[in-house]
């Protein structure tokens, strides 16, 4: 799946793969951060792809919006959802925290 792409994969001595455990910046607020109701059909990898036209930036949204469960790929149906708009920012520290 797209949305596991950039996690690395390592092996044990015996061969076994795994993913490394991925570590998610804090979001910060902005002024210019939009909000939307959550629709009939999205998705946290859907709506990346809407906004940032990259759907593997899924984490930032879900991120942004912690009241939600945060191993759910879909949010609650009528809920309003922030989507941060300075995500070069949050991209940057997501690379830092996962080097």
């Amino acid at each position: 799946m797209d949305r596991y792409n950039n996690i690395p994969i390592f092996r044990t001595p015996v061969g076994k793969r795994y993913r490394a455990n991925v570590k998610y910046p804090q979001i910060p607020f902005s002024d210019n951060d939009f909000y939307v109701a959550a629709e009939e059909g999205d998705r946290y990898d859907l709506l990346a792809f809407k906004y940032y036209g990259d759907s593997t930036l899924w984490w930032i949204i879900s991120s942004a919006n912690p009241r939600f469960k945060p191993n759910s790929l879909y949010p609650v149906l009528g809920h309003q959802l922030r989507i941060p708009s300075n995500i070069s920012d949050i991209i940057e520290a997501y690379k830092i925290l996962n080097k």
